[in-house]
């Protein structure tokens, strides 16, 4: 049986303002994962029409050897530790597909995100029907609690209990910052429903390694909102004009930046 997840990150900025800092703190955040032949490689990013719904379209390569836990490295063939991601961003909604050649159809992680203005009290966003619906695990994401964060994590220039924004007047979030933003009428609110399915099926792993992955996604989640946050006077003033030529400017930077120095980024800690 496949292991679903619904992880709720909620921030203290719009629905509107986030996706511009979703799309600059993704480029930048890659660029922190890419070195040393490893980390992301672009393959399309284009705008897209299909049924009704319109968007950006963009397919990536991400090449993880160092980033997946040792015992699967040791069990793999080194085309199983290269994985294709295919996103439909049709904001606010959003689908993103991860698969792997060698694994075909016994390996998937499908993210599906809803982005309301909201702080993270509704419940089914995605209209499942409720047998689906009961079997959905709920994880609650602080991204200013510390403790969430893994040591190795952790960057003091990206702890939102210490960050006050300069352009927005935002932060430090402190303990119950998101009880107080209920009651703030100054402060935009948002929060994203992530909803993630991971099928591993290989006798033997598949419930180690669907476990291991909702782990390595949570803390994906923490880290990367964190980052957007303490990044906000970067791409506050941003429009989507600006994203789209940093996105281009980004994918030539990635490709250089894969093809030299050092593996970076984060590594596949095993719990």
């Amino acid at each position: 049986m496949t292991l679903v997840k619904e992880y709720r990150v909620v921030l203290p900025c719009s629905v509107e303002e986030y996706q511009v800092g979703q799309l600059f703190s993704v480029a930048e955040a890659s660029k922190n994962e890419t070195g040393g032949g490893e980390g992301i490689e672009v393959l399309k990013n284009e705008p897209y029409e299909k049924d009704g719904e319109k968007g950006q379209y963009t397919h990536k390569i991400y090449h993880l050897k160092s980033k997946v836990p040792a015992f699967v490295r040791m069990l793999a063939p080194e085309s199983c530790l290269v994985f294709h991601e295919k996103a439909w961003n049709a904001y606010p909604y959003c689908r993103t597909i991860v698969t792997n050649e060698f694994m075909k159809d016994n390996f998937l992680i499908k993210i599906e995100t809803w982005h309301k203005p909201d702080v993270g009290t509704q419940e089914n966003v995605h209209k499942l029907d409720k047998a689906q619906w009961e079997k959905v695990t709920v994880v609650m994401i602080d991204i200013a609690n510390n403790a969430e964060v893994e040591t190795a994590d952790y960057k003091p220039n990206e702890d939102p209990s210490n960050f006050k924004s300069v352009k927005t007047g935002r932060g430090p979030l402190g303990p119950n910052w998101k009880k107080e933003l209920v009651s703030q009428t100054d402060c935009p609110k948002m929060c994203a429903y992530k909803l993630v399915t991971v099928k591993f099926k290989w006798w033997g792993l598949q419930n180690r390694v669907e476990n291991f992955i909702h782990v390595q996604e949570k803390r994906i989640f923490t880290n990367f909102h964190r980052q957007l946050f303490c990044w906000i006077d970067k791409w506050v003033d941003l429009s989507m004009d600006d994203i789209r030529r940093m996105e281009a400017a980004t994918q030539k930077e990635l490709e250089a930046l894969r093809r030299q120095g050092e593996v970076r980024g984060t590594s596949a800690a095993e719990k």
